[in-house]
C-alpha cells in the first residue's frame, strides 16, 4: 500500500514540474497563462487573427455574475470563426448552430489567466460526413495553435 502511495505521489509531482502546455482532457482544451488578464486578452486576441479567424465578439460574463452577487474576477467569453465558413455550415448543417461560432473563456485566477474551450475533435463521431470531420480536426489543431501562442507568444 505505501508504494502504490509513493507512486502515486512521485506521479503527480512529476506532472506538476512537467513545462505548461496546452492539456486537452477529453472535451476540453486548457491552458494557463502567467501574464495578467489584459495582456493575455491582447496576446488572444492576435493569434485568433494569425490563424486566420476573426473575433466576432466578447462578452463579459463577470459583470452579469457580481449581480448575482458572486464574487469574481475578470472573465469573458471571446467568439471567433471565419465568417463566410459559418455562414456556409450553419444554411448547410443548421444542427451545428449551437456550436458556432467557436469560443474560448479566459479569465483570471490570482496572477495567472487561464484559457479554457471545447475541444472541436469532440464532434467528429457525432457527424458521419468526412468533410464535417476533416473540419473539426482543422478546428482541433487551430485551437491548438492558438493556445499554444497565447501561452508562448515570443
Amino acid at each position: 500500500m505505501k508504494l502504490i502511495h509513493n507512486s502515486l505521489l512521485v506521479l503527480l509531482l512529476f506532472i506538476f514540474c512537467l513545462p505548461a502546455q496546452a492539456i486537452v482532457t477529453g472535451e476540453l482544451i486548457m491552458v494557463r497563462s502567467d501574464k495578467t488578464f489584459p495582456e493575455t486578452m491582447k496576446i488572444l486576441q492576435g493569434a485568433i487573427k494569425q490563424q486566420g479567424y476573426t473575433v466576432s465578439n466578447i462578452q463579459g460574463v463577470d459583470t452579469g455574475l457580481t449581480k448575482s452577487g458572486y464574487s469574481t474576477d475578470k472573465y469573458r467569453i471571446v467568439f471567433l470563426g471565419k465568417t463566410e465558413q459559418i455562414k456556409s455550415l450553419t444554411e448547410s448543417h443548421p444542427e451545428l448552430i449551437p456550436y458556432l461560432p467557436l469560443k474560448i473563456a479566459i479569465y483570471a485566477e490570482a496572477e495567472e489567466t487561464l484559457l479554457v474551450t471545447v475541444d472541436p475533435a469532440t464532434f467528429i463521431d457525432l457527424y458521419p460526413d468526412t468533410r464535417l470531420r476533416k473540419l473539426f480536426k482543422q478546428w482541433h489543431n487551430d485551437i491548438i495553435s492558438i493556445m499554444k501562442n497565447v501561452q508562448n507568444p515570443d
